[in-house]
């Protein structure tokens, strides 16, 4: 159904674009009008099918459960990585990064849409503060390994790892409201 209802909002953009490409003075209103409402249906059904599809509870628990061992996985990852930084060469610090954080940030980063229905958007915008924050600082540490610069390497490994405790703690606390 979803795809059906995407599939609206396509031909409709691309029979509003027709139309509109056919005069450059004049609009066929009698025939532009209907395609719009359609492509706004479409738009309109697409989101309405999105948001039950993205409150089921199947999901929702599924979810969940990816968020929770990502960011557990993220965290275990990050204080062994911290621990050892100092044994890694620089240059090689970016093939740790993808080898040990890569699949938990992107399954976390899918399942997020999933904590605004699990504990509300104040919660979510709290946990994905210092997630994000985290995600930057990995990513600053990934960008300084490959340019050779020792010291940032060193300085955001523990920058991210405050970060994303920081969202576990967040995270721990809104799921005891849960």
């Amino acid at each position: 159904m979803k795809n059906l209802a995407f599939l609206l909002v396509v031909i409709a953009f691309t029979a509003g674009a027709y139309l509109a490409s056919l005069d450059e003075k004049t609009m066929n209103w009698n025939y532009f009008i209907p395609v719009i409402v359609v492509g706004f249906a479409g738009a309109f059904w697409y989101k309405n099918l999105s948001s039950a599809e993205a409150k089921s509870g199947d999901l929702l628990q599924t979810n969940k459960v990816t968020l929770i061992a990502s960011l557990d996985n993220i965290l275990k990852n990050l204080k062994e990585l911290d621990g050892r930084k100092e044994k890694i060469p620089t240059y090689d610090m970016r093939f740790e990064i993808d080898k040990l954080f890569r699949v938990d940030l992107n399954n976390f980063a899918d399942a997020r849409d999933s904590m605004k229905h699990l504990f509300g958007i104040q919660n979510f915008a709290d946990i994905m503060s210092s997630f994000a924050a985290g995600e930057r600082y990995i990513n600053r540490v990934w960008s300084a390994s490959t340019d050779g610069y020792v010291d940032e390497v060193m300085m955001y490994v523990e920058k991210s790892l405050y970060q994303f405790e920081h969202a576990k703690q967040e995270f721990d606390k809104a799921l005891a409201k849960v």
